[in-house]
């Protein structure tokens, strides 16, 4: 296919910014379209890529340059590719996030994304407009080590996973729920999927012939809900990639009867850690590596199930398959495996603390932060509706992209006004109690866009507080996530953070590296990252119901080196051509 490669990669190649002596092009040609689909045996409207839920794998090796023609064959709205854990070094506009790195494409148009896989690991993409992420545009990215280099580990062979959830109801009937009076959530997913395929039981829905609860056919026997199959031989040991898409559930892997030791977490090399199960949040990747030496003469369960929420959703199903067995597929005989208790949270929180950075692989935390921002994370109404809001700001897109606006010193593309640092006026916050009635400042918030602006370079700590929602007894895991960017995890703690005594706590030994993080019920997180990457960048809640209610920051960093826009990215809000 002949095409030339973005102006802006062939300059950080020819300038020797990024080195990669065996990197090579590779071009994809996706087209976005409904269609109908199955992936838990009940048909309904998907979003997909050339027709597939999950999209299109793609495979790679560091230093490749990735070039996707993404065509928008969505009749009624636009759409975006986000590419998860790639950093975008000098392409921040091919980051895929409307309003923020570039406008959607429209219906009938053609954008091409090219950019650098710079790190060996195990990643995805996904749509990054509205909620579209939840009606199936998700894929796997597979990012292999150059054939001179070798992984810090062995194993015979590999296998990946990508672990989603999945609703019947529309992507736009959610939607309206979440921004009506009152109020509609929407709900506890129907299935769990596991790469793409899970089991609705149809029998749930009494007298509709073979319909689910929302009246959608069901078919158990459609082969494109069978259960995936991961085949193995016995004594070798094998490499497991396991990605969450998931746009709700927080989730624990379970590879029945087979210990597990995690070697990445996303994309970054740890200890390795041995463990019964895997806690996984939306957003995050492992690399696990466990060995077949169970009776091979039966099949075994891969299985997920549901944290931090009550459980309404059934374990999600797979296959693990010692062969030669017979080419009948012989389902395992034990029931599906459990997990631990939803909510244990103190268990989650132990397995979080386990990983620690693998020496001699990773660069050194910096032992000291230039700015630090609390982020309060809280459930407010707006004019009645319930929003998510950051230190009382709930986050809310703005016409013109935010990289736009910076790089073409566009006025009024966002208020001039920055986001608080702190939380404020609110030093005495009870993160264990309802918001006060009777203080508007506690049930109220405002929205915003306001992005955080820091310096090229700067140290920049983040501890993300969590607290009780709007209903009694109840706050929720976040799965936090970064664009442009991986980060430190200093540490997690239990309560509200305190500034003067919890850094003491701080590891700056060992921590771990990754781009996602879970922030736990009533608890805080604290993460470091250097702000050296030209660009504007979200900080958001990977749940999708919850960045669209507004739980996200935005990060801008390097202002003044940010590299000319390409004109394919704008033609929205303020970049709309003036005749």
């Amino acid at each position: 296919m002949g095409m030339s490669l973005d102006s802006s990669v062939l300059c950080l190649l020819a300038a020797g910014a990024i080195s990669y002596v065996e990197a090579a092009v590779q071009y994809y040609d996706w087209s976005v379209a409904y269609t109908y689909a199955s992936p838990d045996c009940v048909e309904k409207l998907v979003m997909a890529v050339n027709g597939e839920v999950p999209g299109p794998r793609i495979d790679a090796t560091e230093g490749d340059t990735i070039v996707v023609n993404l065509t928008n064959h969505l009749p009624t709205e636009g759409v975006v590719i986000h590419w998860h854990g790639m950093h975008q070094v000098g392409t921040p506009y091919y980051d895929g996030t409307a309003s923020v790195s570039q406008c959607t494409i429209n219906s009938g148009e053609t954008f091409t994304y090219t950019f650098i896989v710079d790190r060996a690991g195990t990643y995805f993409w996904h749509g990054h407009f509205a909620m579209q992420r939840t009606a199936g545009l998700y894929g796997s990215i597979i990012v292999q080590l150059p054939d001179s280099q070798k992984e810090p580990f062995y194993y015979d062979d590999e296998a990946s996973v990508l672990l989603s959830d999945w609703w019947h109801k529309s992507i736009y009937e959610q939607q309206l729920g979440l921004d009506s009076i009152p109020f509609r959530f929407v709900g506890e997913p129907q299935s769990l999927l596991i790469e793409g395929r899970g089991k609705y039981n149809c029998a749930l829905d009494p007298g509709s012939n073979g319909a689910s609860p929302s009246c959608l056919p069901c078919n158990a026997s459609n082969p494109e809900c069978a259960y995936h199959v991961i085949p193995v031989e016995h004594g070798k040991t094998y490499r497991l990639r396991i990605a969450s898409i998931t746009s709700l559930s927080s989730l624990n892997f379970v590879l029945e009867g087979h210990n597990l030791t995690v070697v990445t977490i996303d994309g970054r090399y740890i200890e390795p850690v041995v463990v019964e199960n895997l806690d996984i949040y939306s957003g995050q990747s492992y690399s696990v590596l466990f060995t077949a030496d169970q009776d091979q003469s039966r099949n075994y369960w891969a299985g997920i199930n549901v944290r931090g929420r009550i459980p309404n959703t059934t374990t999600g199903l797979a296959v693990l398959q010692y062969l030669p067995n017979s080419t009948d597929l012989q389902l395992p005989p034990s029931k599906p495996p459990g997990s631990p208790a939803w909510d244990d949270f103190d268990y989650s929180l132990a397995q979080a603390r386990l990983y620690k950075v693998r020496p001699g692989y990773e660069k050194p935390v910096p032992q000291s932060a230039g700015r630090t921002l609390i982020l309060l994370n809280t459930q407010n109404k707006i004019n009645g509706h319930i929003k998510w809001a950051i230190n009382n700001i709930s986050f809310v897109f703005t016409p013109t992209p935010f990289l736009a606006a910076f790089k073409l010193k566009l006025k009024n593309a966002f208020s001039p006004i920055a986001p608080p640092d702190v939380p404020p006026n609110k030093p005495d916050f009870n993160i264990f109690a309802l918001p006060n009635p009777n203080d508007p400042s506690e049930i109220n918030a405002n929205f915003g866009s306001s992005p955080y602006v820091f310096k090229l370079g700067e140290t920049v700590d983040v501890i993300v507080q969590n607290a009780n929602t709007l209903n009694p007894n109840n706050s929720e895991i976040h799965p936090w996530h970064l664009h442009g960017h991986d980060f430190w995890i200093l540490g997690y703690g239990k309560g509200k953070f305190d500034p003067a005594n919890d850094p003491q706590s701080f590891n700056l030994a060992d921590p771990p590296l990754r781009n996602t993080v879970a922030v736990f019920p009533y608890g805080w997180v604290a993460i470091r990252f250097v702000a050296n990457n030209p660009g504007v960048w979200p900080f958001h809640c990977h749940i999708e119901s919850h960045f669209y209610m507004g739980m996200g920051v935005i990060f801008a960093e390097g202002i003044h080196k940010l590299p000319s826009l390409p004109t394919e990215t704008l033609g929205c809000g303020l970049t709309k051509p003036r005749h």
